[in-house]
C-alpha cells in the first residue's frame, strides 16, 4: 500500500514521542501490505475497526492512541485521516474526519 504522507506521523510522534516506534512499526507494515478489502486489513490487524466511508481505525502504542485511515483498496492508498489520544478520538466523528 502506498501511505500518501509520513508527515501527520512525524508530526504526532514530535509531541507524543513514546508514538513513534509503534507508528514506524505501523508505517512499515501497512506499507509492504496488499490489501484488497476490509478482511485483509482484518487478517493483519486483529483490532482494528473498519468503520464507514473506507475508514480503518487503528490502535496504536498498546491502545494508547488512535489512528484513522482511509483505505482507498482498487488503488492501493492509504491516507491518514487523524491521530490521537483516546480522548481526542472521543471527540470526533471517525467517518468524517479530515486532517
Amino acid at each position: 500500500m502506498q501511505i500518501i504522507s509520513r508527515r501527520p506521523l512525524v508530526e504526532f510522534w514530535g509531541k507524543h514521542p513514546d508514538a513513534q516506534g509503534s507508528l514506524t512499526a505501523w508505517y512499515h507494515e501497512v506499507e509492504t501490505a496488499t490489501w484488497k478489502g476490509p478482511n485483509d486489513v482484518k487478517a493483519s490487524y486483529a483490532t482494528a475497526s473498519v468503520i464507514g466511508n473506507n475508514r480503518v481505525v487503528f490502535n496504536i502504542g498498546g491502545n494508547k492512541y488512535r489512528l484513522i485511515a482511509a483505505v482507498l483498496y482498487p488503488s492501493h492508498k492509504v491516507l491518514i485521516k487523524f491521530i490521537g489520544t483516546h480522548r481526542q478520538y472521543d471527540g470526533i466523528d471517525a467517518a468524517k474526519v479530515e486532517p
